[in-house]
């Protein structure tokens, strides 16, 4: 997941590739095999019902929603158990697991039929297995799927991405990304939502909804295609949020017959902007299509916002003002989708003395507490090696009117 800061009046974003604790393997070239993008309306059942009850698999919504992100490497492995027993032991209830990750790697085994068998890194063995342990302690499973960030895809695909003296574009990380003008991508993005449905996860949450970072310096430098977009009569920013937000809304529109939820994460400081230029996404359009909007709100990623010189050092109180933003924002809409933040489990030490400060129980509660006074009581938490704090009451305010 990427992050971003901003400095002054400009936004810098700025990519949390491998940052201090996180974890992660050098990205290995894929065999992608050349296979027919799924046609979902043949994938959209004529007879709902069967997906809307779709397995054995029974999950309950949780009270709220309190959860962690789990990468692929994780899941598969030991350390599942781990986490699993820490989500049983506090009130937490939920996991984000990987299920197409940064790099644009399937983190499971599909079928042999499936289009996307070629880029699965099967770091997942059984995903059946994985959801009846969380079935049994009902931990509330969202699948993530990361849609224009696809490093694969764009090379294996590069007249579905944006391309630069004849070579696909990538950024100073080395990561492409694919153009959400292509309605190719959405299906293909949607497809792998679909699988994820039909294995018994409760949610999809769509991750990188956005054009690149930077992207209205370099617009007109890139070459790409603008498929149904070519005859807009909209400028370049109303251009690009028109593209984000029809893909949120297609995307819900194909996932409604399986019965899960759709969620998208968002950059937190759109919801303070009109619309973010660049990336094209607007909050309340955005919001208006999903059932959950998740921003992205770590205090880190902030620099002198909200009258905060240094919001790192100030969690409690960034993301009180930052609610206040959201909050407004969505009381505008006729229909609010529910609010639930990406909150900061990690310490920002690259920001330099006296610009961070250690993130502990303190901090994380700070957070939690902060977002339970303004009246939100879902979140998630991010941590990239996934190493959470201990003996955090995620709780606050409500462990203190017991």
């Amino acid at each position: 997941m990427e992050r971003w800061k901003k400095i002054g009046t400009a936004v810098l974003l700025t990519g949390m590739l491998l940052l201090p604790g996180a974890t992660g393997t050098a990205q290995e070239e894929v065999n992608f095999k050349e296979r027919p993008i799924p046609s979902l309306n043949k994938e959209v059942p004529s007879k709902v019902a069967r997906f809307q009850s779709r397995s054995d698999l029974h999950f309950t919504y949780p009270d709220a929603v309190r959860g962690i992100y789990v990468t692929g490497h994780s899941a598969g492995g030991a350390r599942f158990d781990k986490l699993l027993k820490m989500v049983e032991a506090t009130e937490l209830n939920a996991m984000v697991i990987d299920i197409k990750d940064d790099h644009g790697n399937l983190t499971y085994k599909p079928k042999r039929d499936s289009p996307y068998e070629g880029i699965s890194q099967p770091f997942i063995k059984d995903t059946r297995m994985l959801l009846e342990k969380m079935e049994e302690k009902q931990v509330y499973p969202i699948a993530r799927v990361v849609v224009f960030k696809d490093t694969n895809l764009a090379k294996a695909k590069p007249e579905w991405s944006f391309t630069e003296n004849g070579k696909v574009w990538s950024n100073g990380g080395g990561e492409s990304f694919v153009n959400p003008f292509m309605k190719e991508v959405w299906d293909y993005n949607v497809g792998i939502a679909i699988e994820a449905a039909k294995m018994g996860f409760q949610e999809v949450q769509f991750d990188y909804v956005r054009f690149p970072e930077g992207f209205e310096k370099r617009d007109k430098q890139l070459i790409y295609n603008l498929g149904e977009y070519a005859n807009s009569k909209e400028d370049a920013v109303h251009r690009r949020v028109q593209a984000v937000t029809d893909f949120v809304h297609y995307a819900r529109e194909k996932l409604r017959p399986y019965g899960v939820k759709v969620s998208v994460d968002i950059f937190g400081y759109s919801a303070t902007l009109p619309e973010a230029p660049g990336i094209g996404q607007n909050f309340s359009k955005i919001a208006e299509n999903v059932d959950v909007i998740s921003s992205m709100v770590y205090p880190s990623h902030w620099t002198s916002y909200f009258g905060i010189a240094k919001p790192d050092t100030e969690p409690y109180k960034l993301i009180t003002e930052y609610v206040k933003v959201e909050n407004k924002k969505l009381k505008e809409l006729k229909t609010p989708p529910l609010s639930r933040p990406w909150l900061q489990d990690f310490t920002a030490s690259w920001l330099g003395t006296g610009n961070y400060r250690p993130y502990g129980k303190a901090e994380v509660e700070a957070q939690i507490r902060a977002l339970n006074e303004n009246g939100i009581n879902e979140f998630l938490l991010w941590n990239a090696s996934n190493k959470y704090t201990q003996d955090v009451d995620y709780t606050p305010l409500k462990r203190k009117e017991d």
